[in-house]
């Protein structure tokens, strides 16, 4: 999956908060990303982000 910083990634699970969308801090064998309702962030393995992503969205 080509996912880049700064990418919007939409997860099928909604955070807490109420939102589902997320930026991308950080890519590599982990992920962080930014809750875009309360911006908590996360950190956790790229595999288990990647299947948990229902849209990317590219910024510009």
């Amino acid at each position: 999956m080509d996912i880049q910083i700064g990418d919007i990634l939409t997860m099928k699970k909604k955070h807490p908060c109420g939102e589902s969308r997320w930026e991308v801090l950080r890519i590599g064998a982990d992920f962080k990303l930014r809750c875009l309702g309360c911006g908590h962030e996360v950190m956790g393995a790229r595999q288990k982000f990647e299947k948990n992503v229902r849209k990317v969205e590219r910024k510009g």
